[in-house]
Order: C-alpha cells, then structure tokens, then sequence
C-alpha cells in the first residue's frame, strides 16, 4: 500500500501525456484551420503575413440540401466499410495515379464536414474525388445504375447491388423522366412495359456522391498543372 501514492502519479501522468501528445497537440496544430481561398496573398498591414484573396471562393464548401441528406445513407448503409474517402500523397500510394484524385487529401479538407468518413479499407475504391470523376447527367446516370447493380456498368465488381433503394413501376402512358437507361439488351432491365425508378434514398445518395470531389487547390496542397 505504500506504493500507492507512487502508482497513482504513474497513471495520471500516463494518461497526462497520451491527453497532450494526441489530442491537444493534434488541437493546437488543426483546431485553427478555417475555409481559405486557392491562393494566399500578403498582408497590406503586414506584408510578412499571408491572408486569403478578398472575393475569391472560399474552400472547402459545406454539403447541403440533398447532398447532406444523401451522407446520412452513405452512412446508415455501411458504405464505409468498403470505401475510403482519403487520397494518400504521391510517395505513400498510387491513388492519384488510379485517378481516384488530383492531388493529395490534407486536414483542411473536412473542416466543414461534422462526421469524417475516412474508412479504414478498400474493398473498393476510393471515392474522395468520385464526383468528379463521374460528373453531370452522365454521371448521375451511371451512378444509379451502379447502385442498382454494379454488374450493369463495372462487370465482376464485389460490390452488392442496393436494388431495394429503387421501385419498379409499370409505364402507365410514357417512360418516366426519372427511370433509369438500361444499356440495350441487358438481363438487369426490367421486364417489358415496366420502369425502375429511384426512390428518395436513392437520389439524396447519388447526389451525395456526386458532390464529393477534390477540384480546388489549397495553399498547402496545389493540384498541378
């Protein structure tokens, strides 16, 4: 028991030190990154200092609207477990030689985000940059039919199909705009006189995909020319 004391101060300076090592130093380095432009210029005051360029957008942006709704699927449907979404360096992996993005994800880039979704596996690829790869209609397009099933546009993926986020309808007098564009002859198509159609999960997913990209610079990770 005399060495109680002893113990004691052992424990709390442990868990002292992890507390400064990884959470406050973490803190103090990140806690103070704010939205900047792709450019810094120096101060008029100080011309030592750098500050953002006045009317220029600032990055990164907030998800909102369908984009936000369709990250809580992401999320309630696991697709973290199979995806990531962090673009490692040139000299730590070949992600941007996959083009799965321009440039290198940095600590800036999910300031705005209120849950991260790093992942921690790739069972399939990243999707950092997805929106951009698979951009407008023609992304939206293949987007649904991927979810669908995976095996219409990306043959021998592993990925499952989320056939139960649509609802197949039978066409009443014309094709709905909203139907998905089979490729002729495909055996995942519906039957003749019927049409899928995306639900409201479906399309706040989709668009939530495509609005994760990576298409700005910052003063700490520039996308080469």
């Amino acid at each position: 028991m005399k060495n109680l004391p002893l113990l004691f101060c052992g424990i709390f300076f442990a868990l002292a030190f992890s507390f400064v090592g990884l959470i406050l130093t973490s803190h103090i380095q990140l806690g103070s990154l704010t939205q900047t432009t792709e450019a810094l210029v120096p101060s008029d005051d100080d011309p030592t200092k750098m500050v953002v360029v006045e009317g220029d957008p600032l990055y990164p942006s907030k998800s909102v609207g369908l984009a936000q709704q369709g990250k809580l699927e992401y999320i309630s449907l696991g697709c973290m477990y199979c995806h990531s979404q962090q673009i490692r360096r040139a000299d730590f992996g070949a992600d941007i030689d996959r083009g799965w993005g321009p440039r290198q994800s940095v600590a800036r880039d999910y300031i705005m985000q209120d849950r991260v979704l790093l992942g921690t596996m790739r069972t399939g690829p990243d999707l950092t940059h997805l929106g951009g790869r698979y951009a407008g209609d023609a992304g939206r397009d293949w987007n649904h039919l991927h979810l669908y099933n995976p095996q219409i546009v990306s043959k021998g993926s592993t990925m499952p199909p989320f056939a139960f986020l649509y609802e197949t309808h039978k066409i009443k007098n014309n094709v709905s705009k909203d139907a998905l564009v089979f490729p002729p002859g495909s055996k995942y198509g519906p039957k003749e006189g019927y049409e899928v159609i995306p639900t409201r999960r479906a399309v706040a997913l989709v668009e939530y995909l495509l609005s994760l990209k990576i298409n700005y610079s910052l003063p700490e990770a520039i996308i080469p020319e």
